[in-house]
């Protein structure tokens, strides 16, 4: 528009200087309003990525996938560890009120099969799908097969599903992270850990949910290969006192759970008592015991 006034000015032609301001307002509002225009188009090309799960963005990132992990980063944290004579798992019960209920059932621990359990951080509901899911696998195998369905072969199934959301439109990812503990005659005691994107990996100790960088790196220089579940139980309970939120570490805000082998051979699958799981707090020296009247 200003390159046409510019023409009119070397061809002779006469424009008075209201024209002139006239044709540079124009000009002003022109160029604003083409900016404008790109700024919104880059922005909605932004939430374009962010908002679906089956678009990569130009970085190589699915968001959504990413907004899910955060969403299991506020949740309780749960630790796993791989002892040589069995698996332990820890996990932190959010106290939401004084005024609710607490449940008899467990919150953080579930029991797939007779040789797995698992520790779970997120949200609950998503969690339960999954955890039916893996059961019914667990059961279909053994009907099939009359043998316990092998550790590994159970986590990749249930991943494969969580996967899935990940890939296809409508759905959106399950915001939630399992720590697996079992046994299987083909290689033992197992930790693995899963996430919302369908990954899973065999860990010797895991942490997932809040401050799990924190726990991971303390658990990274105090683990051995040799522990003990006795020693595995001290240290997880250990990690979870100086990486937890709250200030004072007590049964009512605890889960322990313990896969080993009984005595018999068999597989066994044991869920701490409140009782019992004071007494290892005051045992252990993470909390101090209850003063007497």
């Amino acid at each position: 528009m200003l390159g046409c006034y510019s023409r009119m000015v070397e061809a002779g032609s006469f424009v008075d200087h209201s024209s002139l301001r006239s044709i540079q307002v124009a000009g002003f509002f022109w160029f604003f309003t083409s900016q404008s225009q790109h700024f919104f188009f880059l922005f909605k090309m932004s939430r374009r990525y962010d908002s679906r799960t089956t678009i990569f963005s130009p970085e190589g990132r699915l968001y959504q996938v990413e907004y899910a992990m955060e969403a299991i980063g506020n949740a309780g944290s749960a630790i796993g560890i791989l002892s040589k004579d069995g698996v332990v798992l820890v996990g932190e019960k959010k106290v939401t009120s004084k005024l609710l209920q607490t449940s008899t059932s467990t919150e953080k621990m579930y029991k797939i099969d007779d040789h797995i359990a698992c520790a779970v951080a997120g949200i609950m509901s998503d969690a339960n799908i999954l955890i039916n899911t893996a059961r019914v696998q667990a059961q279909r195998y053994t009907f099939s097969y009359q043998e316990p369905m092998p550790v590994e072969q159970l986590v990749q199934s249930l991943c494969d599903t969580k996967q899935g959301y990940t890939q296809f439109g409508g759905l959106r990812p399950f915001g939630v992270s399992f720590l697996f503990a079992g046994w299987d005659k083909n290689y033992g005691f197992q930790l693995y850990m899963s996430d919302p994107s369908g990954n899973y990996g065999g860990w010797k100790a895991a942490a997932i949910g809040a401050n799990n960088q924190a726990a991971q790196s303390m658990l990274k220089q105090d683990y051995k290969d040799d522990i003990s579940r006795e020693e595995a139980v001290q240290l997880a309970l250990k990690v979870l006192s100086k990486t937890m939120d709250s200030t004072s570490l007590t049964s009512d805000k605890l889960e322990l759970a313990e896969v080993f082998l009984s005595s018999s051979g068999k597989v066994k699958y044991q869920v701490c008592t409140p009782d019992a799981l004071s007494k290892m707090l005051v045992k252990y020296g993470v909390t101090q015991p209850p003063a007497e009247a």
